[in-house]
């Protein structure tokens, strides 16, 4: 009796065992983002080169098998998560084409200066290995079919009339953003605001063709 108890033991014993059993009682959904929170967790700790099934089954308390079934490659997984905690910022509608592109620049400097300085620099192995790069990744992350913000900025304005219905090229439409990126990258911290406003009312608007802002007007 006891040599069949101990040998029960061996077989659950150990982490991975453990884990299993605990992956058991989660099911569904709720096993989904736990692995998900475990991975982002992986991922900002160890970065790309150390984001690996092992790894997210051992912080998820869970067993590769289990991550197989649902992402058979590493890529998949890494969208997986990105995709959960990438979140859309939300595009304001304050009435004005100018007001709009600031709100949103402003908000998204706010909230992505952060994540994209640590997309950059613990993705930098993915997006060799893959070829790609962070603008080809969050077209990949946008849900399907979604405009971008600023598609739906220009959309807005061209319906109240303030631009002319005309095609545009999408590297105009999305420029604002673009230059964001760029000046987030480049310099690692948050833009400041008096670039964003430059932006805006010295590149983007010109092109567009807007009528040029009063002078001695403040953002």
């Amino acid at each position: 009796m006891d040599r069949k108890r101990e040998t029960t033991g061996r077989r659950t014993g150990g982490g991975t065992a453990r884990g299993d059993s605990g992956a058991s009682r989660r099911r569904g959904p709720k096993l989904e983002d736990a692995i998900l929170d475990a991975a982002w967790e992986v991922l900002v700790e160890h970065g790309y080169h150390g984001f690996t099934f092992e790894a997210v089954a051992a912080r998820a308390g869970t067993s590769r098998p289990v991550l197989y079934r649902r992402w058979p490659q590493r890529d998949d997984l890494l969208l997986a998560t990105l995709t959960r905690f990438w979140q859309p910022i939300a595009v304001p509608d304050t009435g004005g084409l100018r007001d709009d592109a600031i709100g949103f620049l402003r908000n998204a400097n706010a909230d992505r200066a952060p994540t994209i300085t640590f997309m950059s620099v613990q993705l930098a192995d993915y997006f060799r290995d893959a070829g790609t790069s962070f603008s080809e990744l969050r077209d990949t992350l946008l849900p399907p079919g979604r405009a971008s913000a600023f598609e739906t900025i220009v959309a807005r304005a061209v319906d109240r009339g303030e631009l002319p219905d005309v095609p545009r090229p999408s590297r105009v439409v999305n420029l604002p953003f673009d230059l964001l990126r760029h000046d987030l990258l480049t310099t690692m911290r948050a833009v400041p605001d008096e670039s964003i406003v430059e932006i805006v009312d010295e590149v983007w608007l010109p092109l567009l063709g807007a009528r040029p802002r009063p002078r001695g007007s403040t953002g």
